[in-house]
């Protein structure tokens, strides 16, 4: 079946760095369009970063310029560099996996930005 799974996450001081990353099996990941999506306590899902198959990219407005996505097709993996943390980047962070129709979730892991 299919499995994406994020590790990485935990607790930082604002300013600080994390890695994301998320493993994919159970799909031909190559085909995906790959994402980083979030959800804060009471708040909306909301698009954190995406890859197209392209390597094409885009951001939330509110991470453009310190969040960074990337993928390495032959690992199965896509990554969320995130830099400067603020408190504001504290949600779950969950990996998505998008082709058309067929849509894949993770079961999101916890960032926490605070100090």
């Amino acid at each position: 079946q299919v499995q994406l799974v994020e590790s990485g996450g935990g607790l930082v001081q604002p300013g600080g760095s994390l890695r994301l990353s998320c493993a994919a099996s159970g799909i031909l990941f190559s085909i995906y369009d790959m994402g980083w999506y979030r959800q804060a306590p009471g708040k909306q899902r909301e698009l954190v970063a995406r890859i197209t198959i392209l390597g094409g990219t885009n951001y939330g407005d509110s991470v453009k310029g310190r969040f960074t996505i990337s993928r390495d097709n032959a690992k199965k993996m896509v990554y969320l560099q995130m830099n400067s943390l603020k408190p504001e980047d504290t949600a779950v962070y969950y990996c998505n996996a998008d082709r058309g129709g067929s849509i894949f979730w993770g079961q999101g892991i916890q960032v926490t930005v605070s100090s």
